[in-house]
């Protein structure tokens, strides 16, 4: 997810919770201005949405954050929501390219 407009931001974990709640695995990836999301630093503009993805990973989702992305927008590592990995080639690469993984992108 590329955006922390709160809109957009609903919309693409709300569908991502629901289609966790059907039994499909579930991985967000934040990057660009979605790695907003995963920090405390931003909690007030985006309670909303670090709750959710807090249930996400509650219920074995998995939260990757773009560390070039972080460093872009000056994100710490230390305000990042508990769960939340910090990506690297390996780890991103393989939940986005694992054999039959849909992609959806927001």
């Amino acid at each position: 997810m590329t955006s922390s407009d709160e809109h957009r931001a609903v919309m693409a974990i709300g569908f991502g919770v629901k289609q966790l709640e059907k039994g499909h695995p579930l991985t967000v990836f934040l990057n660009d201005k979605g790695v907003l999301l995963a920090s405390t630093a931003h909690r007030s503009k985006n309670a909303d949405q670090q709750k959710a993805l807090t249930e996400i990973m509650a219920k074995g989702g998995t939260v990757i954050v773009c560390p070039l992305c972080m460093r872009h927008y000056q994100v710490q590592e230390k305000d990042l929501l508990a769960g939340i990995k910090i990506g690297n080639p390996d780890l991103t690469g393989a939940a986005l390219f694992k054999d039959n993984t849909k992609t959806l992108s927001w």
